[in-house]
């Protein structure tokens, strides 16, 4: 959706990867988290990319890799770059499950100071 909207537009695309700061400061691994940070980094470029070889769009696109938070990543990337809107999915979970887990959408929705745009996955 991000991709076809700023190919309508002719906007500027960033992706935004966040990563979890338990996956690389794990302690009872072994690893030294400069390691897990290393390799969780290029898992998110080779994703990335992945995603940039489905799309056909002939500006450049940025992308961000961050590591903490999803929702406060998100707004902190978008805030910095600075976007004019953010994309994020959601699974649409609803009701105990939402609770337990969390919404990263809703999160955004909440903090970020440009309008976001909600876009729900296939199932």
């Amino acid at each position: 959706m991000a991709a076809e909207l700023a190919g309508f537009a002719g906007a500027e695309l960033a992706f935004i990867h966040v990563i979890e700061p338990e996956l690389v400061n794990a302690a009872d691994t072994g690893v030294q988290p400069a390691t897990l940070e290393a390799a969780a980094r290029d898992e998110a470029h080779k994703l990335i990319d992945d995603f940039r070889s489905h799309l056909s769009l002939n500006s450049p696109i940025l992308e961000f890799v961050e590591i903490g938070s999803a929702a406060t990543e998100v707004v902190r990337a978008a805030k910095d770059w600075p976007a004019d809107l953010i994309v994020v999915g959601s699974h649409g979970r609803g009701g105990l499950r939402r609770a337990l887990l969390g919404s990263v959408a809703e999160a955004v929705m909440r903090q970020a100071s440009c309008p976001v745009l909600v876009v729900r996955g296939k199932e």
